[in-house]
């Protein structure tokens, strides 16, 4: 992994580096995701196989310097594992956490649904799961995002094949993927869903975050060329807009290359990093925005050289990123 600081604001130094902080689990452990608490406490939670067949979703929290011993969200022998495609959890304000992973359901290769459970005693205990969409088809759904919308609500965007007929291991099939969103309320109800974008890229990672003037969400689209750009939509007022570019890279893939971007926002700042590769020439790029998405600078280039991708990206105090 390589971590460097994006010249988008500030041409400062780059800090010295962060200590790192010990935590280990068993063999067989991994998907991992950090949130961030109300309180400044860090949210870790994994998949660790705890069978042949059977994993369990499991989370630690770190406060005061330390981790706590790690708790069980759920346990099954039906999550779909995988290394791009993550479980995750939020915490809101009014102290509930909502976690997120994803269950394999009858009727192919790539059918899965998913699920969301509540816990409104830090953990403790966790609400029955729920499905996240009312689509039931055995298609795909998932790389979801999830931020706060307002105390006890979370607001979440996810990748939905309702539209698609895949059924077996190849991975092709008619019909588009879709991008789409809802909320869920701390007591496990769901907001209405809203179609985002009707043809995206299949398997590539979401970002959602909030700004001041409302969501942005921002994913790898895939026009009728195959080109395979990074696009946001907003939610201002209760309007979603259309898709828009960050940027024209005018990549040319006919697959998807399972690399999404990322957000990061404070007030009506945003900053986005993504990968791309027009001409097999592959870059990781960051722009800021300082309208809360409605419109982005010039992309920078942040790598040294041959990136893989996998991006992430924090903004800082200076106004710069930490891509």
């Amino acid at each position: 992994m390589v971590v460097l600081v994006a010249a988008c604001a500030s041409g400062d130094p780059a800090p010295p580096p962060a200590p790192e902080i010990e935590f280990s689990r068993a063999a067989g452990s991994g998907e991992p995701y950090l949130a961030r608490t109300g309180r400044g406490e860090a949210i870790l939670t994994w998949l660790e196989r705890v069978a042949e067949r059977r994993h369990a979703l499991r989370f630690a929290v770190r406060s005061g310097g330390r981790w706590s011993e790690p708790r069980t969200i759920a346990e099954s022998d039906s999550f779909f594992v995988n290394w791009a495609d993550f479980p995750s959890v939020v915490a809101l304000p009014d102290g509930s956490w909502i976690a997120h992973w994803l269950a394999r359901v009858p009727g192919g290769v790539y059918a899965y649904h998913v699920r969301l459970a509540v816990s409104r005693d830090r953990g403790a205990t966790w609400s029955r799961p729920i499905t996240a969409h009312r689509d039931l088809s055995p298609q795909e759904h998932g790389f979801v995002s999830l931020v706060p919308w307002d105390d006890s609500t979370a607001a979440l965007v996810w990748l939905d094949g309702r539209e698609m007929k895949t059924t077996d291991a190849s991975h092709e099939g008619e019909g588009d993927m879709t991008l789409r969103f809802s909320t869920v309320t701390s007591r496990g109800r769901l907001g209405d869903e809203v179609l985002l974008d009707a043809r995206t890229c299949e398997c590539c990672q979401t970002s959602l975050v909030r700004t001041a003037s409302g969501l942005v969400a921002a994913y790898r689209d895939r026009s009728p060329e195959e080109i395979r750009d990074i696009a946001v939509v907003r939610r201002v007022g209760a309007t979603w807009t259309a898709p828009a570019p960050v940027a024209k890279d005018n990549w040319h893939y006919p697959g998807c290359p399972v690399n999404g971007p990322q957000l990061a926002a404070s007030g009506d700042t945003v900053a986005v990093t993504w990968f791309t590769a027009p001409g097999n020439a592959g870059r990781v790029h960051a722009a800021l925005s300082f309208d809360g998405g409605a419109t982005w600078g010039r992309p920078v280039r942040v790598d040294d050289g041959k990136p893989v991708g996998r991006v992430d990206v924090e903004l800082l105090p200076d106004g710069g990123a930490l891509v």
